[in-house]
């Protein structure tokens, strides 16, 4: 695992929580850095682990709790929005995904570790995406 500051795309702690047992290995193993996330990541997590695992409200809580004492988390401003709006539009990835960069690149990481976004950009010269699996 480098040493580069990291932040975590929502994708990739969604493994925690697989039955494939290399991919969460994986995850827990990025996870273990201190990774940071945003507050999207938790909301992300808190929608699929409500409706798509049907994960009760004490499983939620109890897995976001857990995130949160490993990860720091950035807030979501108008600065990481603005900042979304110009990556998006620039770099042709979704919003959402664009708010995650956006606060990566706010909370100054070097790494966003994501599976699904484009692996391997860089995004303004200093973010790289980089699917972990």
């Amino acid at each position: 695992m480098p040493d580069a500051k990291a932040f975590i795309d929502t994708n990739v702690l969604l493994y925690l929580l697989s039955h494939d047992a290399v991919r969460a290995d994986r995850a827990e193993s990025i996870l273990r850095t201190g990774a940071i996330i945003s507050v999207q990541v938790l909301n992300e997590m808190t929608h699929v682990a409500r409706r798509k695992l049907n994960m009760s409200w004490v499983e939620i809580t109890e897995l976001v709790e857990l995130i949160r004492v490993v990860c720091p988390v950035v807030a979501l401003t108008v600065e990481t929005h603005d900042k979304g709006r110009r990556i998006a539009e620039q770099y042709g990835l979704s919003v959402y995904d664009s708010m995650i960069v956006a606060a990566a690149i706010l909370a100054e990481c070097e790494i966003v570790y994501s599976e699904d976004m484009h692996d391997g950009l860089v995004v303004d010269d200093r973010l790289r995406i980089t699917n972990p699996f």
